[in-house]
């Protein structure tokens, strides 16, 4: 664990050494607020115009705003963490193979399992911080409003497994290639793909369609948001964490065979 813990404190002082890191948390934050002010006028115009309408009581009483804030935010905010996550994962491993320390990195004495268990507890760490300070926005509601606090909770786990998942995928595709952007536009299209595979459900057949929603990640991130904590989403986002981070070790292991 000692191994395990000087990579990741090593990966995380080379992402904020990074100007990457401070150019994806800006814009991270800068569209979060922006989502999270639109949502919050466009809440704030429904409530003055049920407000003047007759019987408009009765309507107010059906107007949540964790369904109309919060959930339209977290979506959004997942997306663009399918966008941002794979251009923080790029370098992991892509960065040690291009600067020639990949090799003294395999050959020290360490296991394949404890590098990339370090690099994907760095990267954890800050992008846990990227989502951390997006918690002003619940903060804001929770202070001026009336969100159901155990929803919201259930969200932000929903969003930190959710983006996880994508570190894992992330640094499954830095670890196949020694070139950055192919890196990053490699997990991209991985990650969208999880984001899409459940679109033809629903013309594909029962079996296949339950197949495609059960891999869909946004099926089960979508039960999160909804204030919904079964056991089947978070067996969902372990297994595909666990399996990823597997896929991953093997891939670097297989350096050392060739």
């Amino acid at each position: 664990m000692r191994n395990v813990l000087t990579i990741a404190g090593r990966e995380l002082r080379s992402i904020f050494v990074s100007p990457i890191a401070y150019v994806v948390t800006t814009g991270f934050l800068l569209l979060g607020g922006w989502f999270f002010f639109n949502l919050l006028a466009r809440f704030n115009l429904l409530v003055s115009m049920y407000s003047s309408f007759q019987g408009g009581a009765e309507a107010m009483q059906r107007l949540n705003v964790n369904e109309f804030v919060l959930a339209p935010l977290f979506h959004n905010l997942s997306v663009v963490l399918v966008i941002l996550i794979p251009m923080i994962t790029m370098r992991g491993f892509a960065e040690e193979k291009r600067a020639g320390t990949y090799e003294l990195l395999l050959t020290s004495p360490v296991a394949t399992w404890e590098i990339v268990l370090g690099k994907f507890v760095g990267m954890v760490a800050f992008v846990s911080v990227m989502i951390a300070l997006t918690s002003s926005y619940g903060f804001i509601l929770w202070i001026y409003g009336n969100p159901e606090v155990g929803i919201m909770v259930a969200g932000y786990l929903g969003l930190l497994l959710l983006a996880i998942t994508f570190v894992t995928i992330g640094l499954f595709a830095s670890s196949l290639t020694e070139n950055q952007i192919i890196a990053a536009v490699t997990g991209l299209v991985m990650l969208l793909l999880l984001f899409v595979i459940a679109w033809p459900a629903d013309s594909a057949g029962q079996t296949v369609g339950d197949v495609l929603r059960y891999v869909s990640v946004t099926e089960h991130f979508a039960s999160l948001v909804k204030g919904v904590i079964d056991s089947k989403s978070l067996v969902y986002f372990a297994t595909m964490i666990v399996g990823w981070l597997f896929l991953t070790q093997r891939s670097v292991e297989s350096i050392r065979w060739r």
